[in-house]
C-alpha cells in the first residue's frame, strides 16, 4: 500500500488530476487483488506470466482491458520495471489497434498517389500494413526493389504511419509534425509541449502550412502519449 501513496503522489507530480489518479490507483488495486490469489504475490512481485494472465481473466469478465493497462504500464515505469511495464503497454497498443478504424495512405497529405499506387497494388494500403512492411532498413530496401518507391519516400511514409499510432494524429496533424521536423515519435516524446507549441506556431506562420498548430492540451497528451507508446520501427 505505501507504494501506490507513492505512486499516487508521483501522478499528482505529473499533473494528474484527483479522479484521474484515483482511477489508475484502482488501476493497480485491481491487479494487486488478482495477484493475493497466487501464493505469496505482490505488486512488485508480478511477473510477465501474472499479467499476460490478469489481461486474459478482465477480458473474460468482459471488462475493457486498455485503460487498466495503462495505469499498471505507469505504476510499473514509476518503479523501474522496464519489462512490465513495456508489456503493458505492447498489450494497450494491440488493443487500442484492434478497435483503430484503418487509415489509409493514400489519406495522408503530400504523398504522391503513383507511389501510393505501386504500394496498394502490392497489399500495402494502411498505415499498419506499411509499418510491418517497412519497420526495419533491411525490410524498406527490399520494399523499394520490389516496389519501385524511392527508399526515402518508403521512410517518410513509415515515419507518417508511426506518427499515426497517436490518438488524434493523421491526415494533417501527422503531416504537420513531420514538416516541422518532429517526424518521430521519440523527438516528440523528449519535447516540452510549451516549446513545441511555439514552434509549430512558428513553423505554421513561416510557412503558411494548411492548418492550425495544436493548442497546448493536445500536444500535452500527444507527448505523454508518444512516451507511452512501444517503439516498433527502427529508423536506424
Amino acid at each position: 500500500m505505501d507504494n501506490l501513496n507513492q505512486f499516487a503522489r508521483y501522478l499528482k507530480r505529473m499533473g494528474k488530476k484527483e479522479t484521474v489518479v484515483q482511477e489508475l490507483i484502482h488501476d493497480c488495486e485491481r491487479f494487486t487483488c488478482y495477484l493475493e490469489e497466487q501464493p505469496g504475490k505482490l505488486l512488485d512481485q508480478a511477473d510477465p506470466e501474472d499479467l499476460l494472465a490478469f489481461t486474459q481473466e478482465v477480458e473474460r469478465q468482459g471488462l475493457d482491458a486498455k485503460n487498466i493497462l495503462r495505469g499498471l504500464a505507469l505504476y510499473y515505469k514509476f518503479s523501474s520495471n522496464a519489462s512490465l511495464s513495456n508489456l503493458a503497454n505492447a498489450l494497450r497498443e494491440e488493443r487500442l489497434a484492434a478497435s483503430r478504424p484503418k487509415f489509409n495512405l493514400r489519406d495522408f497529405r503530400g504523398l504522391d498517389s503513383k507511389d501510393v499506387a505501386r504500394l496498394e497494388a502490392l497489399g500495402i494500403r494502411t498505415t499498419e500494413q506499411m509499418l510491418t512492411a517497412g519497420q526495419s532498413p533491411a525490410s524498406r530496401q527490399a520494399l523499394t526493389e520490389k516496389s519501385g518507391v524511392a527508399l526515402e519516400t518508403l521512410l517518410e511514409m513509415v515515419k507518417l504511419s508511426d506518427l499515426a499510432r497517436l490518438e488524434g494524429v493523421k491526415a494533417i496533424r501527422a503531416r504537420l509534425y513531420y514538416d516541422a521536423g518532429m517526424d518521430t515519435l521519440e523527438k516528440l516524446a523528449g519535447s516540452d509541449p510549451q516549446q513545441l507549441r511555439l514552434e509549430l506556431a512558428a513553423f505554421v506562420q513561416r510557412t503558411g502550412f494548411e492548418g492550425i498548430p495544436p493548442l497546448l492540451k493536445e500536444l500535452e497528451n500527444t507527448v505523454r502519449r508518444a512516451q507511452e507508446l512501444e517503439k516498433i520501427v527502427d529508423f536506424e
